[in-house]
């Protein structure tokens, strides 16, 4: 039987679309689990797309020292850590987040031209509360407490955590962490990909602190920060269970494609 030929274009179409819809499906990026939970988040705020040389699955991560990380995302978003007035070279930052434990990890002068300035603490009492997307970035906290050196002993909600989700990474910087999580506190973390951590072992977390807090996060990548001279006795902890690799370079660039098999202990170059 001959087909009419309106309706044999007809079946065309439909199948033309039937099977584009299923290769669209099957080639959809992988995201990490952290950023699934951050995705039914709302706050969204629009920023002006910037060409940056990386594919839309990468981001790109140097150490400007101390505690300051610059994390730049495939659209151009540029976020420095611990920000106390100094990002490292280039245009200035898009976002900066600060914690208050001393002031090599925070300004009280910004540069007004920041667009988003997030504070770890809340300068009107209680906890500091972000949830915001920038371009292709999610940024969200979860507040800890800090040691005080005065009469109170811990002041609390004094340092956030510092979740970062991007091109399918959950980043997670520690501040200036002084004790062990929570399991509300992870709970509110989710599954981090990469964390930064402070290992000076005096100021911030003892090692032994700092090694439970690693076990209970169980991310791929761990980047040490907040270090003076040799963190040796902290690699000797983590020898059995990470890979340890000393880069001669300050920048990463970063993707879930080539995330360790194994968990990373990565040292960049700095204080």
């Amino acid at each position: 039987m001959r087909v009419p030929g309106i309706i044999l274009a007809g079946f065309c179409l439909v199948m033309f679309f039937w099977i584009g819809g299923r290769e669209t499906s099957q080639a959809a990026p992988v995201t990490s689990k952290c950023l699934a939970v951050a995705e039914t988040l709302s706050g969204v705020v629009p920023v002006a797309y910037r060409s940056a040389s990386l594919a839309a699955n990468e981001v790109r991560l140097t150490f400007v020292g101390h505690s300051t990380f610059l994390i730049e995302s495939p659209r151009g978003v540029r976020i420095a850590t611990d920000y106390a007035g100094w990002h490292g070279t280039g245009p200035l930052p898009d976002v900066v987040t600060m914690n208050r434990a001393h002031d090599t990890h925070y300004t009280d002068h910004p540069d007004p031209a920041i667009k988003h300035v997030l504070r770890g603490w809340n300068p009107e009492g209680g906890h500091a509360e972000h949830n915001l997307t920038v371009g292709d970035v999610h940024i969200r906290n979860v507040p800890t407490n800090i040691r005080s050196w005065g009469e109170v002993g811990t002041e609390k909600f004094g340092n956030s955590i510092f979740i970062f989700e991007v091109a399918g990474l959950c980043i997670g910087h520690l501040g200036h962490l002084h004790h062990e999580l929570t399991a509300q506190q992870l709970g509110q973390i989710g599954q981090l990909d990469v964390v930064l951590v402070a290992v000076d072992g005096v100021f911030t977390l003892d090692h032994p602190g700092v090694i439970e807090v690693l076990k209970d996060l169980q991310a791929r990548l761990v980047i040490p920060m907040h270090f003076f001279g040799s963190i040796g006795s902290l690699r000797e902890l983590l020898q059995e269970t990470h890979d340890i690799e000393d880069s001669e370079s300050k920048t990463v660039v970063l993707s879930q494609a080539t995330m360790p098999k194994k968990p990373k202990f990565l040292v960049l170059p700095g204080f």
